[in-house]
């Protein structure tokens, strides 16, 4: 087994143990489209309290990989929303996962297509 799919292996495990609605073909896509990051450990996980980071997610991710236009108030509720589901206190927060659910909230899984 590859470590592209144990990383998706242990992403589908975790988004199950949260009991997170989303796809494990959706998870698989996304991850292999993060590339090398999600090898990095400081790079796999999203930190929702740090706002330069979400920031980052907003413009990288929300606007240029999913092509919605800038709504900050939008976003930020999305961002919020996955947050909470994927728990507070969670610190495992995978960007793989938090990308997925995103893609989701959007209603944007034709981009992984």
């Amino acid at each position: 087994m590859s470590k592209r799919d144990e990383k998706i292996e242990q992403y589908t495990a975790e988004a199950k143990k949260l009991g997170l609605s989303v796809s494990d073909d959706l998870i698989a896509k996304v991850t292999v489209g993060l590339g090398p990051s999600i090898y990095k450990k400081d790079s796999e996980t999203v930190s929702c309290s740090q706002t330069s980071e979400l920031e980052t997610v907003k413009k990288n991710f929300l606007q240029k990989k999913l092509g919605l236009e800038a709504d900050d108030a939008k976003f930020d509720a999305a961002i919020k929303k996955v947050c909470e589901e994927m728990g507070t206190s969670n610190r495992n927060k995978y960007r793989a996962l938090f990308y997925a659910m995103l893609t989701k909230e959007f209603n944007k899984e034709s981009v992984y297509a």
